[in-house]
């Protein structure tokens, strides 16, 4: 008989059965005792219809009602094999029910999952994206008040100017461009500087560098301070500093940040500080703007306003680079030329700058220099080719690209 046969005792001590996994193949001994929660378990009982075995219980009498069992199963069979056939297909809709149901159960559970993973990656892409949008919105706000201010300040010069021709005749009435030139010029320049020199904090953190050789060089002067990095570095570390520009615009970005500016000619500047009163003077990327003449001039003035043991350091594009001499460098219109670091190191010697040091600074990235051959990667009879192979690389490689900038450093000497 099938699955309607008499359960057999539970032998005494056999607990409830864990559930199997659904890969353990089936057997009647699922069903005994505690039975297994694998729907697929079942579906095996009812649809192979498997019979449950007649077991043995102890002693005499327990195996002659076994007996007695296995005569009368086949005589109580018969009888109701239609209502036990109905009952089966039963059972087995049963199952097909919950089968459906625990995949659904499993379909919702797996959405549930994708759409809390989906919901963390949209979060996340929007933390970025509003980040991303609030720095477009400070650089736009702070573009809109310089444009905002060069053209008030371009339009109050051109109001005086057109108040100085008052006197003229009407016909006669001419307001020079020079003034809105100028102004264009500078926000072509700030432009500039934004997109190709590098931010505010990456320049800030590259002229930390030069605090250990600045230690005790108070007051330092900074010629063609730019947007003032230099003096905000120099100043949280202690070192008076001051810079002197000759744009309008840049001046009053430095002043904006409470740094101490001067509009003006550097050399007028430079020249009327007085003999020795100066522990640095500092420029940074200005030289190779200058007509190659200017150049002795500016040390000269510079070793002049130092005190004893003073430094003068000019940091400018390295021209021993092809890709820094042959394209970087003329990214930025306004540079002259570029400034040979042993041409300027006779300049400072000449002007009597003593222990003269050159820095190598910003190599360039791994990725964007030449590739190196792997050793490994090879056979061992080719390592003294391939090893060959790269020294020459590492020559040319150097020669192509190298470091992007360099800087002099001059002491003067003690008395």
């Amino acid at each position: 008989m099938g699955a309607a046969a008499e359960d057999p005792p539970v032998e005494e001590g056999q607990g409830r059965q864990e559930p199997e996994e659904a890969t353990t193949p089936p057997s009647i001994d699922d069903f005994l005792g505690s039975p297994t929660r694998e729907i697929g378990h079942w579906r095996w009982l009812w649809e192979g219809d498997q019979r449950f075995p007649i077991r043995s219980h102890r002693g005499v009498l327990g195996r002659l009602l076994v007996a007695a069992k296995r005569l009368l199963r086949p005589l109580f069979r018969f009888p109701i094999a239609d209502l036990w056939e109905r009952q089966r297909v039963f059972n087995l809709i049963l199952l097909e029910k919950l089968e459906a149901l625990e995949d659904h159960e499993h379909r919702i559970r797996h959405l549930e999952a994708f759409m809390a993973e989906g919901l963390q990656e949209v979060l996340r892409h929007d933390d970025a994206l509003f980040a991303r949008v609030d720095q477009k919105l400070d650089r736009y706000r702070r573009e809109a008040r310089e444009l905002a201010s060069s053209l008030d300040g371009a339009l109050a010069l051109v109001e005086q100017s057109a108040a100085g021709n008052a006197g003229a005749g009407e016909g006669d009435l001419q307001v020079s461009p020079a003034p809105l030139v100028r102004a264009r010029e500078e926000q072509g320049y700030l432009e500039l500087e934004r997109r190709y020199r590098g931010t505010e904090e990456e320049i800030g953190e590259r002229l930390a560098a030069y605090l250990p050789r600045l230690e005790g060089c108070s007051p330092v002067l900074d010629l063609g301070c730019g947007r003032g990095e230099s003096l905000e570095v120099f100043g949280a570390h202690g070192l008076e500093a001051r810079g002197v520009d000759g744009s309008a615009e840049m001046v009053a970005h430095c002043r904006e940040q409470g740094l101490t500016v001067e509009e003006g000619d550097l050399f007028d500047v430079l020249a009327a500080q007085e003999p020795g009163s100066l522990g640095a003077v500092v420029s940074f990327h200005v030289i190779e703007h200058l007509p190659v003449t200017s150049l002795d001039r500016l040390v000269r003035l510079a070793y002049r306003a130092l005190r004893p043991g003073g430094r003068l350091i000019l940091e400018t594009p390295n021209p021993l680079s092809v890709v820094v001499a042959a394209r970087n460098f003329w990214l930025d219109p306004t540079h002259r030329r570029p400034v040979h670091p042993e041409s300027l190191a006779l300049i400072f010697e000449l002007a009597g700058f003593d222990a003269v040091e050159r820095l190598d600074l910003r190599p360039f990235s791994d990725g964007d220099r030449l590739p190196e051959i792997d050793l490994a990667d090879l056979p061992y009879a080719q390592h003294p080719l391939a090893d060959r192979i790269n020294r020459l690389r590492d020559r040319l490689d150097d020669v192509l690209f190298g470091y992007q900038d360099y800087a002099l450093l001059g002491t003067r000497p003690e008395a």
